[in-house]
């Protein structure tokens, strides 16, 4: 076995950065082509979720393998390899089958036992086996952890551990209220009609809300999922075109979104637009420039003080309570040579007066030196997701909830700024799950998981030794008909009850004279560091390479043919 996964997750990597690196569909099936034609790899399977990226693949070499499949994913992601590198993780052999069969148990899931994974796994392996990337190693693996992950959730309390991740969204959103409670009555708009969007309009349903709007860009499926939830019995739902989201916005309570596109679905804008609201910076809400999702040079406020000899062109902007232009927020986006000239400038700038919130210079110079050094690696400075911590402002109670389930992300971050709207997406899902308690039955599917993979290992490792047993009872057959018929020519007078005794005869004697030590090598094999004994036995009875390898190609072949009967 040389199965090798590379990979990025939620737990090695930011959401900033997984979703840069999300993949799309056509990224993926360019990607799992590219992988077999790369010489390492034989095999290739790509799990893509919300919160993953990894690549699977039989390899010959594992560090060319290593190598090739970081460059790979780098390559199909957009994301540096550089940049990349530093979140990727690597398993090998057993690890990797360790780390899948725990995925599909929902071990390594952002909510702990969710078990909408298994279908995203499936739909892993049928994309490779359509494009014909999986042989029989990825098959047999992905299909051993579908099963693994069903074992889970039926024989232990797994699913009381965890939820769904629409579920736990839902949570989020009605801010510890009960989700029935808070979703009664309410108008839900759902952008999206894929199976995460699919599974929250069901969640929606069942949890109460009134009315569910199906917005997609294909108006066959948006509509069969109206239909779908109409049959229900549960929730009055219609379909409408993504060209009508802007109207629907203005009705509704309850926005999800979880699509597959590249850029965002709904802006700031348009969700202010939507719902009326203010989008200048002030007391309230609004949404501030600093939130707006461009690369923008921060502005001083009049009364924090100008300064001529500023090297940077800090015009007036209307003050916020508690933000300073020396603060992180207001250099957010410059450039490093920028940032470098504003950082000296800070050490020697009018000290505020009479400024809302005090500001600690020595503090500041810190953090600004700190994103200078940030800056001189990234060549500029990341937007924050959030603005600085801020004195307590009073916001209104919010009367739109947005869930953005989608990687890349769908909804602009900056709406968070509106006064009456709460978002939650896969950023604050990621920080609210890391303080989520683990249940007991978590150490039950991790002993399912360690007994699955030895399981898995000792099967693979005996059937890697198969074709050189077959290979060498077929030798053993040909040797004893090649004797019987030297012996025909010798003994022409044999009759036909004689000349099958013997033929009898010679066979027991060499099926009694194999058998001991092919069972016993198939036992061996099957233990770690067991895949010597098929070089072993090759060696000893001098076995044509050839002929195990033409046993093992008809092995994949009938394997294919039965998993291509069976997807």
């Amino acid at each position: 076995m040389s199965l090798l996964v590379v990979g990025l997750s939620h737990r090695s990597a930011p959401v900033s950065v997984l979703e840069r690196a999300a993949l799309h569909a056509d990224a993926q099936v360019k990607l799992l082509q590219d992988t077999v034609a790369a010489e390492p790899a034989t095999e290739a399977a790509v799990l893509a979720t919300c919160n993953r990226i990894e690549l699977y693949a039989d390899v010959d070499k594992f560090h060319a393998g290593v190598a090739e499949l970081s460059t790979l994913l780098a390559r199909h992601s957009g994301v540096g390899l550089d940049e990349l590198t530093p979140y990727l993780y690597v398993h090998y052999e057993d690890r990797a089958v360790h780390h899948l069969f725990s995925v599909a148990c929902g071990l390594d899931s952002m909510v702990v036992g969710e078990g909408q994974i298994l279908g995203q796994i499936k739909d892993s392996l049928a994309r490779a086996q359509e494009l014909h990337t999986a042989g029989r190693l990825l098959n047999d693996l992905f299909q051993q952890a579908l099963r693994v992950g069903k074992r889970a959730h039926s024989e232990t309390g797994i699913d009381r551990a965890g939820q769904s991740l629409v579920t736990f969204g839902l949570e989020q959103l009605a801010l510890g209220a009960e989700v029935s409670d808070w979703a009664r009555g309410k108008k839900a708009l759902v952008i999206g009609a894929g199976s995460m969007s699919s599974l929250a309009a069901a969640t929606l349903a069942r949890v109460g809300v009134a009315e569910i709007v199906v917005a997609n860009r294909t108006a066959e499926r948006a509509e069969r999922l109206a239909e779908i939830l109409n049959e229900s019995g549960d929730v009055v739902a219609r379909a409408v075109p993504m060209g009508s989201v802007s109207d629907e916005l203005t009705r509704a309570d309850v926005v999800v979104s979880c699509t597959g596109a590249t850029g965002l679905v709904l802006t700031a804008e348009a969700v202010a637009a939507g719902r009326g609201l203010d989008t200048q910076p002030g007391v309230g809400g609004g949404l501030s420039r600093f939130g707006s999702g461009a690369a923008q040079t921060a502005r001083l406020p009049a009364e924090h003080g100008t300064d001529e000899n500023c090297p940077l062109d800090l015009a007036p902007l209307q003050a916020t309570p508690g933000f300073s232009v020396l603060g992180e927020a207001a250099v957010a986006g410059m450039a490093a040579s920028e940032l470098e000239q504003h950082a000296a400038w800070v050490d020697n700038a009018p000290r505020p007066q009479g400024a809302v919130a005090p500001v600690d210079p020595v503090g500041e110079a810190d953090v600004i030196a700190a994103l200078a050094a940030t800056a001189a690696a990234l060549g500029r400075v990341p937007e924050r997701r959030r603005p600085e911590p801020v004195a307590e402002i009073p916001r209104p109670t919010p009367s739109l909830f947005l869930l953005d389930l989608a990687m890349p992300r769908d909804i602009d971050a900056a709406v968070h700024r509106l006064g009456g709207v709460r978002l939650v997406d896969i950023e604050s899902l990621a920080e609210a799950s890391a303080d989520a308690p683990m249940a007991a039955d978590v150490d039950q599917v991790r002993r399912i998981v360690a007994d699955e993979v030895a399981a898995f290992g000792a099967a693979l490792r005996a059937a890697h030794i198969t074709p050189t047993v077959v290979a060498l009872r077929t030798m053993a057959a040909d040797v004893v008909a090649n004797e019987i018929a030297r012996l025909d020519g010798r003994l022409p007078g044999l009759d036909d009850k004689q000349r099958g005794e013997i033929t009898q005869t010679v066979r027991r004697v060499v099926d009694k004279l194999l058998h001991a030590p092919t069972v016993r090598v198939k036992q061996l094999a099957a233990e770690p560091g067991g895949a010597g004994y098929a070089d072993a036995l090759r060696t000893l009875f001098d076995l044509d390479p050839e002929t195990v390898a033409a046993v093992s190609r008809a092995e994949d072949s009938t394997t294919d043919e039965k998993d291509r009967g069976s997807s």
